[in-house]
């Protein structure tokens, strides 16, 4: 009994021989094979090359609260053109210029990311208008426009927005536009619910994307007219072109 089982054992194992002569005869599929240490995943699209270019975040946690000015470059990112126009509210009233403000603020805004922690990353965000509260409370300041021009040319973009609806604001347009140039190639846009008369803060994200665009402009509306609802930004992510793309 013990003989047949070694002859079948020595018929089943390949010699060294043959193992040598199948390892010398196609060494490039060897060589080509993914590799991955022991116990990790094998990144498959890393390997095949389709790595994204990743977003650029502006978190505005790393500045102090307070006003910044008319213009204000942060993180490859220059702000400018904030209201400067009157406008008209959906009650029928209107206001100018000097009515809402042309500055940016920072505002310290550690009670809204309590209540919603899904949004931007605390403490701070990016206000606009005339105004803000000292410490971890916070005011919403008024956008007519504010454009940010890109130090480099982006194909996606996105942002978190925190704004008063309902109540007075009901039926405002809040438009983000991507501009290449002059041109507008892509844009997006949400209406304020008007769900009643009191007023209350919500929050979203709009994002836009494009082959590539090298401005943003964000600004509200109501019928066709500007207007200017509370909003503060927060976690601004700038997808830059993919390199080797770009003109």
């Amino acid at each position: 009994m013990s003989l047949s089982v070694k002859k079948f054992s020595s018929r089943a194992r390949p010699s060294r021989l043959t193992l040598i002569c199948l390892a010398l005869a196609a060494p490039s599929a060897f060589a080509d094979a993914p590799y991955a240490p022991a116990g990790e995943p094998l990144d498959t699209i890393f390997v095949d090359g389709f790595d994204g270019a990743q977003p650029s975040i502006s978190t505005y946690d790393d500045l102090a609260e307070g006003f910044l000015d008319t213009t204000f470059d942060y993180n490859d990112v220059h702000y400018h053109d904030v209201n400067g126009i009157g406008g008209v509210f959906p009650d029928g009233s209107t206001f100018t210029p000097a009515d809402v403000g042309d500055l940016l603020i920072i505002e310290d805004a550690t009670f809204l990311y309590q209540d919603f922690p899904d949004f931007g990353s605390s403490p701070n965000t990016l206000t606009f208008g005339s105004a803000f509260v000292n410490g971890s409370n916070f005011s919403i300041g008024a956008l007519v426009r504010v454009t940010m021009d890109l130090a480099q040319p982006a194909s996606a973009a996105n942002v978190d927005l925190a704004f008063y609806e309902n109540g007075p604001w009901g039926g405002i347009v809040i438009h983000l536009d991507a501009l290449d140039g002059d041109t507008v190639v892509a844009s997006n846009s949400l209406t304020i619910a008007n769900g009643g008369d009191r007023d209350n803060v919500t929050t979203t994200n709009l994002g836009v994307e494009a082959a590539t665009f090298d401005s943003l402009k964000l600004y509200a509306t109501y019928e066709d007219q500007p207007t200017a609802p509370r909003i503060m930004i927060d976690n601004l992510a700038v997808t830059p072109v993919a390199a080797g793309s770009q003109r």
